[in-house]
């Protein structure tokens, strides 16, 4: 695997004339930004598979790495969790899953655990910036406002405008499509056919509105691609011929070192027994790089049209790039997300920001995105909301090389965590068993260092410090409460008369934790 040094270099070729210009003028004009546009970009599914990071060769996306030549590409930022409700209401409120209570996809809808009014795009349209989304933000948020009140999976009070999706194709791809079986209507899809096409167009309409505004705009475009159905055009397929495809290391005995509950999660004997009978281990990495390729073509026409703006526009727009969490293709014997492991955890985290970022520079620093919040409400001049618990990573915009005694933390699950440094990732499940990996010597994983004693307990006395601590209890959906404000609000958190947010009781969910008491 390529070095985390070599993944600099290569970032810095990628545009180096143009970076040195850009960096020289930065240096001669600071540029303050004053009520900045905010380009936010979430992305599904996405793992570190994108040609700037050279975590897979086989990978071509030359607008993910046109994004990251603009500005700082983090190279080991993590989500919040490793699946997608949780990790979306965590970065979008700013609350963890540990505090929370929302820790899975069946812990739906999200509004449930997240009080109205905390989210992150409610806050800058409450500051005045106009707010507008289309696609994938949230979890199950497609839908946008239609239906909202019915199916709550966005506030409308936190919104202008969230038009509905575009109808998907008729037929739909079956689910499973380019992944455990064939894609059969390849040659007859065009790029218009899924719905990400018309999210970039409305997106890209929304950022041609930016100068014709009074005031600041907070567009988010959230792209599904590559999540499953892997039901892209066949040109994209073309790319990457199956004979060609190299599958990531996969020893049959790497499951032989961990505890029961990472076991339990990678789940060997179900997607990755499926995949590897039918034969389609190399089917599976084709069908996930095509729609990383399509989900490239998109971002080159959101680009495009971010590129369009006048310079003054530019200068005072913030683009943030992210996944909501990575995904496995057959390491650790898994396949999919839902793990504490790498694959699942690491996202691709782009900043452009006019002014603090440097074109083309890389950040090693270990981060999360839980950052998000607290960081563009520095960066836009607002205040941080007392509920928010990310670290803001401003100083990591300004100086990559920063020091920096944050770590990021993932969760899947009540009590299953992962702490990650620069070298090491420390895992502690809810029965207290444990996995340690050095990636400096073991990149993908493979050794588990956990019971090998010695240093290795210091480094994990050390990263356990940074484990979410009296984690909210799972909520179960026959779990009722007499609870006069739960029953109002249906939320996990609620607003005291201060101002300030606090959560539900961790050893009684149907109880707050009394407002005085923060």
């Amino acid at each position: 695997p390529p070095t985390k040094q070599s993944v600099l270099d290569f970032l810095f070729q990628l545009n180096s004339e143009a970076n040195e210009e850009a960096q020289q003028q930065q240096q001669t004009q600071k540029i303050t930004l004053d009520n900045p546009n905010i380009l936010f970009l979430p992305v599904d599914d996405l793992n570190t598979w994108l040609s700037y990071t050279g975590k897979n060769p086989q990978s071509k996306t030359p607008n993910f790495d046109r994004l990251a030549a603009m500005g700082l590409a983090f190279t080991n930022a993590h989500a919040a969790s490793t699946i997608c409700n949780p990790s979306r209401a965590a970065t979008w409120s700013g609350i963890r899953p540990s505090t929370s209570g929302c820790y899975d996809n069946k812990d739906e809808p999200w509004t449930r655990f997240i009080a109205e009014g905390l989210n992150l795009n409610a806050h800058f349209k409450d500051n005045g910036w106009y707010a507008a989304a289309r696609g994938k933000t949230y979890h199950s948020s497609k839908s946008g406002l239609h239906k909202a009140d019915e199916k709550k999976t966005v506030y409308p009070s936190e919104w202008h405008e969230y038009p509905k999706s575009e109808k998907k194709p008729d037929p739909v791809p079956n689910h499973l499509a380019g992944f455990t079986q064939p894609f059969e209507n390849a040659r007859n899809y065009k790029d218009d056919h899924d719905p990400d096409w018309h999210t970039a167009s409305y997106c890209i309409d929304q950022i041609r509105k930016f100068e014709e505004r009074d005031g600041p705009t907070f567009l988010a475009c959230g792209l599904i691609k590559p999540h499953l159905p892997f039901a892209v055009p066949q040109k994209y397929y073309d790319m990457y011929p199956t004979w060609e495809i190299e599958l990531p290391p996969s020893p049959e005995d790497d499951l032989d070192d961990v505890p029961t509950m990472g076991w339990d999660m990678a789940r060997p004997d179900k997607e990755d027994k499926n995949v590897t009978r039918l034969g389609r281990r190399r089917d599976a990495v084709q069908g996930y790089l095509a729609s990383i390729r399509y989900a490239d073509m998109n971002l080159g026409r959101i680009l495009d049209a971010y590129e369009a703006l006048p310079q003054s526009e530019r200068d005072n727009t913030i683009v943030a790039l992210f996944s909501d969490h990575g995904f496995h293709l057959g390491e650790k014997r898994h396949y999919k997300k839902g793990t504490l492991w790498e694959e699942a955890s690491e996202v691709p985290f782009i900043w452009v920001v006019p002014g603090v970022t440097s074109p083309g520079s890389v950040c090693r620093r270990a981060v999360d995105l839980m950052s998000i919040y607290p960081t563009l409400c520095d960066l836009a001049g607002l205040d941080v909301p007392s509920h928010v618990e990310g670290a803001n990573i401003r100083r990591l915009l300004e100086n990559p090389d920063a020091t920096w005694d944050g770590k990021a933390v993932s969760t899947m699950g009540y009590e299953n965590h992962a702490v990650i440094d620069e070298r090491y990732r420390y895992i502690r499940y809810q029965d207290g068993s444990e996995e340690l990996y050095d990636h400096s010597k073991d990149p993908y994983e493979h050794t588990n260092r956990a019971d090998w004693g010695g240093r290795y307990n210091t480094i994990k006395e050390e990263l356990s410090a940074w484990l979410p601590k009296n984690g909210m209890r799972k909520w179960e959906k026959d779990q009722t409460c007499t609870d006069s404000y739960y029953a109002d609000n249906d939320a996990f958190v609620k607003r005291c008369e201060d101002g300030s947010f606090v959560g539900r009781d961790p050893s009684d969910s149907c109880n707050f934790v009394d407002c005085h008491e923060r």
